[in-house]
């Protein structure tokens, strides 16, 4: 891929910090050896640890990509809006730092946005190890629905859970109502409709507060099943990971989101939001707490009290480092 080929590129390819820093490695080089359309790359990094940061910077030199390096954390929208004030492409792809991707995912992407005229389209993304097997989200559906003059917000997600090789074959491109940021194609021009991301959603529900914009400004959602990627989460976590990630999934932030979602989109605080508050800190239980302590206990009773113990002990710690 010569520079002239790169330099008329249609597509800009936005990477973010998701939640770790310990998967970027595997998720560039996925980039790279499977994409074989013509992009420019702008790498954003919001503090990550210095082998990450000095393993980005070589890489940036040998590829010529451009690498924009803050040193402090960053939200997720953040992260993508300073890399889409650089973006000067048909289409920005926003893609997160644990994601890989498969051979030839980015053309059917373009392709399906040149022939619908989409303002965003999503692959089909998958979930997890081994990868390329498991679905995440095959579209789905987002909005407002009115009941009896309360305001309630529509998220949901197709075929989450399923195997790839169960859904695929009946899957063709379609018309949809929901992408994810794991990894999306979106036309460029529709900021300018819409202003930048949203800032003040910190941790969650960003990709649905877009959807519903494009949908508001007229603009179209597509999944292309013909594009295939998958988002690997932890665990494992590195020891350099677990600040970013106690500060990406803490208390504060998700409440700060929802509170902010609610008051944009006039919602009413129904059930949603509650069971929303219900599961503060689920991600740091699933991702830190309960494997740390199944390793602690012994049989079912003393994980349920070394469980319980530490999700108290979480709670203060939370509130400390992610107050740094």
């Amino acid at each position: 891929m010569n520079s002239s080929t790169i330099a008329d590129s249609l597509v800009t390819i936005v990477v973010a910090p998701r939640e770790r820093f310990s998967y970027s490695r595997e998720s560039l080089e996925s980039i790279y050896e499977h994409t074989q359309y013509p992009f420019n790359l702008i790498y954003v990094d919001g503090n990550s640890p210095a082998h990450i940061r000095d393993y980005l910077a070589a890489q940036a030199q040998q590829k010529q990509f451009q690498l924009i390096r803050q040193d402090t954390y960053l939200s997720p929208n953040r992260a993508r809006n300073i890399g889409l004030k650089e973006v000067k492409s048909k289409y920005v792809v926003f893609i997160d730092n644990d994601v890989v991707v498969s051979p030839n995912w980015l053309k059917p992407l373009v392709d399906c946005a040149e022939t619908t005229q989409a303002t965003i389209v999503s692959p089909l993304l998958c979930q997890g190890t081994p990868i390329h097997q498991e679905v995440h989200c095959a579209g789905g559906e987002s909005g407002v629905r009115i009941d009896n003059d309360r305001r309630r917000i529509i998220e949901k997600i197709y075929d989450q859970g399923r195997k790839v090789a169960d859904v695929l074959p009946k899957l063709n491109q379609q018309q949809t109502g929901l992408a994810e940021f794991h990894c999306m194609l979106v036309r460029t021009e529709i900021f300018a409709q819409i202003g930048f991301l949203d800032e003040a959603l910190l941790s969650t529900k960003e990709h649905v507060d877009l959807c519903m914009l494009v949908a508001k400004a007229g603009g179209t959602i597509y999944l292309e099943p013909a594009s295939v990627v998958t988002y690997v989460p932890g665990p494992p976590l590195e020891l350099t990971d677990i600040h970013y990630y106690m500060l990406r999934w803490s208390d504060r932030w998700e409440l700060a989101s929802l509170k902010h979602l609610r008051e944009k989109w006039n919602l009413s605080e129904d059930e949603y939001f509650q069971r929303k508050y219900k599961r503060l800190g689920s991600r740091r239980q699933m991702t830190i707490i309960s494997p740390f302590a199944r390793k602690l206990s012994l049989g079912n009773f003393g994980f349920r009290v070394v469980n319980y113990i530490l999700r108290r002990i979480d709670k203060v710690l939370n509130r400390w480092i992610t107050s740094w």
